[in-house]
């Protein structure tokens, strides 16, 4: 069960890392794809992906920091 909470953490903060930085990058116009993409360079995505982004990243490091006891 522990180890299945940890991969379960380890996917939960890929997710997050990867759509946040998406949301970012749409917003800030360099990831302009597909061109058709209501994000591309609308700054309120920028400012939406920033925080799941940092989100992303805390739950990666409480993850590391997490030790479950034998």
């Amino acid at each position: 069960m522990k180890k299945f909470l940890r991969a379960l953490l380890l996917l939960l903060g890929l997710f997050l890392i990867f759509a946040g930085l998406l949301f970012f990058l749409q917003g800030s116009g360099m990831f302009p794809y597909p061109r058709s993409s209501f994000m591309i360079n609308k700054t309120d995505w920028e400012i939406r992906g920033a925080p799941v982004l940092a989100l992303g990243a805390a739950v990666l490091i409480l993850r590391s920091l997490w030790r479950p006891r034998p």
